[in-house]
């Protein structure tokens, strides 16, 4: 009787920790899922009260966010501009100049000019832009910046973007991004219940 009082007792703390698991997964995967829906406001009859999802709801919120983030802890126009004006770069802008004056000169320059002095032309153009090239290039460059930096905003063109988007296309691209970790809080939230249902099954077996 006693053996048959006991597989009792562990059937009901095993249902109990069935359900607590059930319980546990379908409130996160409810919860979860109120992240994004209802996509749009809804109306609540008699109560004057609107639901929608979080996420749709502060989508403005999230996306100036987002924006002053990207520009002020990863990426900035200084940034940019060191990438731009480095030693590679520098050196095919340069190669770049010297091949459009040459192209220049030799158009605009008359036929019955002698080769020689071309070249001495050349010679003396490309010496100057390889001696004053890089110093004129990294100033232009500069002041490029500080007038992009003045009125080029990463964290506005950030936010623009994303409210440009459907509030559909923002689930999906969150959902891609996050997919096992949302899949893993479900999971967890299964096993929780799980192991309260177990405990609930044993304080009420020995109270």
């Amino acid at each position: 009787m006693l053996v048959e009082g006991e597989k009792m007792l562990a059937v009901k703390i095993l249902v109990l920790a069935v359900i607590g698991a059930l319980i546990g997964w379908i409130t996160n995967l409810i919860a979860i899922k109120l992240l994004f829906r209802p996509l749009y406001p809804i109306k609540v009859p008699l109560f004057n009260y609107t639901i929608q999802g979080l996420i749709p709801k502060r989508r403005d919120e999230i996306a100036k966010s987002i924006g002053n983030v990207i520009e002020q802890e990863l990426l900035s126009i200084e940034e940019i501009a060191d990438k731009v004006i480095g030693e590679q770069n520098i050196s095919q802008i340069k190669a770049m100049i010297k091949s459009k004056i040459h192209e220049i000169i030799g158009d605009k320059l008359p036929s019955i000019i002698p080769n020689m002095f071309k070249n001495m032309i050349f010679s003396y153009i490309d010496d100057l832009i390889e001696k004053e090239g890089e110093t004129i290039i990294k100033d232009l460059i500069r002041k490029a910046i500080d007038k992009a930096s003045n009125d080029i905003r990463i964290s506005e063109i950030v936010e623009e973007k994303i409210n440009s988007f459907d509030i559909e296309r923002i689930e999906e691209i969150i959902i891609s991004i996050a997919k096992a970790e949302l899949k893993h809080i479900e999971i967890l939230g299964g096993v929780l219940g799980f192991i309260i249902g177990i405990v609930q099954g044993l304080i009420v077996a020995f109270i």
